[in-house]
């Protein structure tokens, strides 16, 4: 599904990003996790096409990503509120999106009902532009349009940021299930050991730009190697 390869990727003298070679396969669902500054948002934007490596590639389907846009079609994305059109309402947004992959509204309002409880009655029918809404709540818009046409590679960076603990717990389920169920490849990052632990079967360690561990969790067992590494009291 997707291959980094010689990827890399400097900001000034700094290196923000040197990987080898890493495979996700289609149908993971693999954690991105590291210190403040240890690339996982860098390497999101490159995966998306968002900034210009400045030596190798990133390849989904065998396509490189900065020079084909098939690859959209088909990936579904958040990474932060730059993500959303604040002068609309969520109801337009959604149908914004929708509109760009085919949809009409009935199906837009379709494949919004399952999200009724992680939405919790704050997001639809509120009569306001996206900018007026909480951080929480434009956090759950962003999600929701990235899932919306039901893609089959997902990129979430911190999607459990601002997120009330009802609504973190509703929204693990629904990824956990969307990787199982439809198979999707499904990668997110965040500084929430426990959250990633919970969802993920694979974790990637990622510190200053490098990927120096690649985690099999079955059960929880990469609790402990985590908590070790970072130095986590119970």
């Amino acid at each position: 599904m997707i291959n980094i390869n010689n990827l890399q990727k400097s900001f000034g003298e700094k290196k923000a990003i040197d990987i080898d070679n890493y495979i996700i396969n289609r149908g993971d669902m693999v954690g991105l996790v590291g210190n403040n500054g240890a690339g996982k948002t860098t390497l999101f934007r490159l995966m998306l096409d968002l900034l210009k490596a400045g030596n190798g590639s990133v390849t989904v389907n065998g396509v490189d990503v900065s020079k084909s846009e098939d690859w959209k079609t088909f990936t579904g994305a958040f990474i932060d509120d730059s993500f959303l059109i604040d002068y609309l309402t969520p109801e337009e947004y959604f149908y914004f999106i929708g509109k760009m992959y085919g949809m009409s509204k009935e199906d837009v309002n379709e494949r919004l009902a399952p999200f009724e409880r992680f939405m919790n009655g704050e997001v639809l029918e509120q009569k306001k532009y996206i900018r007026n809404f909480s951080a929480g709540n434009k956090q759950k818009i962003g999600i929701i349009s990235a899932m919306l046409h039901r893609p089959q590679l997902l990129i979430l960076d911190e999607p459990f940021n601002f997120l009330d603990p009802s609504s973190q717990s509703i929204i693990k389920q629904m990824l956990g299930k969307y990787n199982e169920e439809a198979g999707v490849t499904v990668l997110i990052s965040s500084h929430n050991l426990n959250h990633m632990v919970d969802v993920c079967p694979r974790i990637a360690l990622l510190e200053h730009g490098i990927i120096i561990r690649d985690i099999k969790n079955e059960n929880n067992s990469a609790e402990k190697e985590l908590k070790d590494y970072f130095e986590v009291a119970d």
